[in-house]
């Protein structure tokens, strides 16, 4: 897996990942083609594989695109609640604001689901998520940590997964409905998993 973070990317291959998410956003992992890239960017045809010369190297390419931007934007919120001191309305409504955002760039959610798929088939993408996941999964659990909430490493898993379900659901919802359902399950979702009551999950599982 690449060490170059997000932020540290060249602008053409920027250029090049932005285009090729939305290409399997609307085509699909099938439709991830070298040639589509570079028609969807506006590029000259052999630019893409100038860059990323297998297919599998582009795959890997966009998979790491989409972790990375994703978590860049937890690493965020990590830091906006660390400075809530206890203020939980704050906290939703934050949390909340980072799901919206994350609503209005859909073809980075749909890329995510259709890598996530390709895990089950392909190792090499299936490790660039799980490497993502653990560090989502790490973030998580030290804002709850942060937040004197009950907390553990499969408490922050179940978040992160539900998270990623929450995006998926809202989608396929019309557009005006979006905020209330986010807000309202992600209430639900956040006090359900960090409430101190026996949930049958203990402490540091």
């Amino acid at each position: 897996m690449s060490s170059v973070t997000v932020t540290e990317l060249s602008g053409r291959r920027r250029e090049l990942l932005d285009a090729a998410v939305l290409v399997v956003a609307d085509e699909g992992l099938r439709g991830l083609t070298h040639r589509a890239v570079d028609r969807r960017a506006g590029l000259a045809e052999g630019t893409c594989s100038a860059y990323l010369r297998t297919r599998q190297a582009l795959q890997l390419a966009v998979a790491e695109y989409v972790a990375g931007t994703l978590a860049t934007g937890v690493d965020h919120l990590g830091a906006e609640l660390s400075e809530c001191e206890g203020d939980e309305e704050r906290a939703l409504t934050l949390t909340l604001a980072l799901f919206e955002r994350w609503l209005d760039e859909r073809a980075l959610i749909l890329a995510k689901l259709e890598m996530s798929l390709e895990a089950s088939r392909n190792p090499a993408v299936a490790e660039v998520l799980t490497a993502s996941r653990s560090r989502l999964v790490g973030v998580v659990d030290g804002i709850l940590t942060a937040a004197s909430k009950e907390h553990s490493l499969l408490r922050a898993e179940a978040l992160v997964a539900s998270s990623d379900g929450l995006l998926v659901a809202a989608l396929q919802k019309p557009a005006g409905e979006r905020r209330e359902f986010l807000s309202g399950s992600l209430s639900l979702i956040l006090h359900a998993l960090t409430d101190p009551a026996d949930t049958g999950v203990t402490k540091g599982t």
